[in-house]
């Protein structure tokens, strides 16, 4: 009987060190995920709603539509180049219209015919778009910007936004994972003390379950 007692107890303490390491390991985890994950939820949630909104929430589309002429020399160059297909333009053609646009160009593909130069420049809340004549030199330019709401919006679905920041979404919703899930070891952590716990969280599944399958088509 009493070689018993200690055994006993020094399992409940050895529970009870097991508990609080996990308990401080998941708080730790929890606070970070959430500074990491704070400013992008605010994004992703705001976001959320405008996008669920799409006919409340309207800005009529700003265009813009500029002309130029390449300067003889870059012509020239641009002439003596024969790819069809795609491929980017030259670094000194890149830098003029980025600098006569006020467009980023880089190094994106672009169309290339005999006669012409076709390049897209879509980016988030906005589409742009620019032509150059191989003979002449002419440049036609045009872009449409949609305002900061689907600036915001295209981040969101991370539409023309390129790799970094799809990057960014990825660790984002890793972070994101992580809080929910030491959030989830929290709650079991504590739900002995509050009653409410597991029926809430329970609510939280069937709510959505039921409005997928009942209101959803």
């Amino acid at each position: 009987m009493h070689s018993e007692k200690p055994a006993t107890a020094h399992q409940t303490n050895q529970h009870k060190k097991r508990r609080a390491f996990w308990m401080r390991q998941m708080i730790q985890w929890h606070w970070i995920s959430s500074a990491i994950c704070l400013v992008g939820m605010l994004l992703f949630t705001i976001t959320g709603i405008t996008l669920n909104h799409p006919t409340e929430i309207t800005v009529e589309p700003e265009v813009t539509t500029l002309s130029a002429e390449l300067p003889a020399k870059i012509l020239a160059s641009v002439s003596d180049i024969s790819p069809e297909g795609n491929a980017p333009l030259p670094a000194e053609l890149a830098r003029w219209l980025t600098t006569q646009f006020g467009r980023r160009v880089g190094s994106r593909p672009a169309e290339w015919t005999e006669d012409e130069i076709y390049l897209s420049l879509q980016g988030p809340g906005s589409d742009a778009w620019l032509a150059i004549d191989r003979v002449t030199g002419d440049v036609e330019f045009e872009q449409t910007n949609r305002g900061w709401v689907a600036y915001f919006n295209d981040l969101h679905k991370g539409r023309n936004t390129g790799v970094a920041w799809k990057w960014f979404i990825d660790i984002f919703a890793i972070a994101t994972l992580v809080f929910c899930i030491t959030g989830l070891f929290l709650l079991y952590f504590h739900a002995r003390h509050r009653r409410m716990t597991w029926p809430l969280v329970t609510l939280g599944l069937i709510i959505p379950l039921l409005l997928a399958m009942l209101l959803v088509h």
